[in-house]
């Protein structure tokens, strides 16, 4: 076929077969990238707020803060009205009088807003929040649970609200584990522990030392081997 030419020419190039070759290569990857892209799930839109929430407050006091800290957690209600409802969190705000702490808290509260908002899995959020560990060393909150900073903290709240509302199940102690360690408790209690001596808040010896498990002042030497009397960890097996 003859193609008549009506402009000047001004230059030429020949195209050979392997610069037909790159190109059909080009085209390939193209065409492939489109299709991945084409391959990819949006999660939608964020949830819209509506005009009122349900939601619990919890106030947490700590040694490394003055005054105690207030964490609301907003719920929203999914499929109201069916048998598919539930909650599941929309918002969160932390609120003291201690103003130290103020801009990573509203920076931390913002993104953990805007990821309930989402949609999706959430519950990611407390093992992130529960590893922060504080550079200068954590605290023992009332009853011997090690916290390994205030984040952490911050975690544990949300965690107990994620309880609360059913989308995380507690995983503890079964009926029989349970059942061995209040025996092992009291044997330890009657052979070991000191007359007129008293447990601490949550009922465990004074003396114990900290489950690397459940990071709560409740390991106790019996028989040579350490036992946790909260969880149930030990070295033993």
């Amino acid at each position: 076929m003859a193609i008549k030419i009506e402009k000047k020419i001004t230059g030429y190039n020949v195209i050979t077969e392997e610069d037909k070759l790159k190109a059909e290569q080009a085209a390939a990857e193209q065409k492939a990238h489109e299709q991945k892209l084409a391959e990819i799930v949006q999660l939608g839109e964020p949830l819209s707020r509506p005009d009122m929430l349900v939601g619990n407050t919890y106030k947490i006091k700590t040694p490394v803060t003055e005054h105690a800290l207030y964490i609301t957690i907003n719920d929203v209600i999914m499929n109201e009205g069916t048998p598919q409802e539930h909650r599941r969190p929309f918002e969160i705000f932390i609120n003291s009088k201690n103003m130290e702490h103020f801009q990573w808290i509203v920076a931390l509260t913002r993104v953990m807003s805007a990821t309930f908002r989402k949609g999706g899995d959430i519950t990611f959020l407390v093992e992130e929040l529960k590893s922060v560990f504080e550079p200068s060393g954590g605290y023992f909150k009332k009853g011997g649970k090690y916290i390994p900073s205030l984040v952490a903290e911050i975690g544990e709240v949300l965690e107990q609200h994620l309880y609360q509302i059913g989308m995380l199940k507690k995983s503890g102690p079964d009926e029989h584990q349970q059942k061995l360690i209040n025996e092992k408790r009291a044997e330890y209690m009657e052979k070991h522990a000191k007359p007129g001596a008293e447990t601490n808040a949550e009922g465990f010896p004074p003396g114990a030392q900290l489950c690397n498990k459940c990071q709560t002042k409740a390991a106790i030497i019996m028989d040579g081997c350490l036992t946790c009397l909260n969880c149930g960890e030990s070295k033993c097996g």
